[in-house]
């Protein structure tokens, strides 16, 4: 019988495809605006807002600033003006309308569902994330769904945990593990709540930071052999 019984799991790059979610929308936005979406512009964008998140992680900058700058600095970088609170609006109602999964998330949530309290817990746009759960046919299988937009907070930091746990009926701090992807987010947010980390890392990246999960797996079905330890 497994020591968890309540699951925590990020939601985009974890559930949730979304590097083919963002692809599209960014596709979409640009090709509205009668504009081609070249492979430097993408790679630009995504280094802007990586960068953005990389802030909003560390508390340095708020939501609002990340989607209402990110359009006008990506455009400034090549010597353009945009309306950033525009663009950036229409880019979340595209993002909202895509909900691929990674590979194996709706057989393991259907599964663990029945056995275990689970929970999304994710940085984000509640709006937008809590659509895209809906439509993917995840939502139905969680107990609630907390995003950093309505928390105040957001991972990895322990305020944004304590909101969670508040929040989780019956809450064991040794019974609770969190899923992810991101080591700067989850696994750190987890290793500062005090609860056991899974770090999600398809694409086996090496890591090369003092952010140690217990747990480490490749693909979602591998989260069995690890709750059954």
């Amino acid at each position: 019988m497994s020591k968890y019984q309540t699951l925590l799991f990020d939601a985009d790059a974890t559930l949730i495809d979304f590097s083919a979610a963002e692809n599209r929308a960014l596709h979409l936005l640009f090709a509205e605006k009668g504009l081609t979406l070249t492979k430097d512009v993408a790679n630009c964008y995504r280094e802007i807002n990586e960068g953005l998140w990389s802030a909003f992680e560390r508390g340095e900058v708020s939501r609002d600033d990340i989607v209402n700058t990110r359009f006008e600095l990506l455009f400034e970088a090549y010597g353009k003006k945009a309306n950033g609170k525009q663009l950036g609006d229409r880019y979340q109602q595209l993002l909202s309308e895509n909900h691929d999964l990674i590979d194996g998330a709706a057989e393991l949530v259907k599964s663990l569902a029945p056995h275990y309290e689970l929970y999304i817990v994710t940085n984000g746009v509640s709006k937008t994330q809590y659509k895209r759960l809906k439509e993917s046919g995840l939502y139905t299988f969680f107990k609630d769904v907390f995003v950093s937009e309505d928390a105040g907070y957001q991972k990895p930091m322990k305020e944004y945990f304590d909101y969670v746990f508040s929040r989780i009926p019956s809450f064991g701090q040794d019974a609770t593990l969190i899923v992810g992807d991101s080591l700067s987010s989850d696994i750190k947010g987890g290793l500062n709540a005090g609860i056991d980390t899974c770090w999600f890392n398809p694409q086996r990246k090496v890591n090369n930071t003092p952010v140690l999960p217990m747990y480490e797996i490749q693909h979602l079905k591998e989260l069995h052999r690890v709750l059954s330890k």
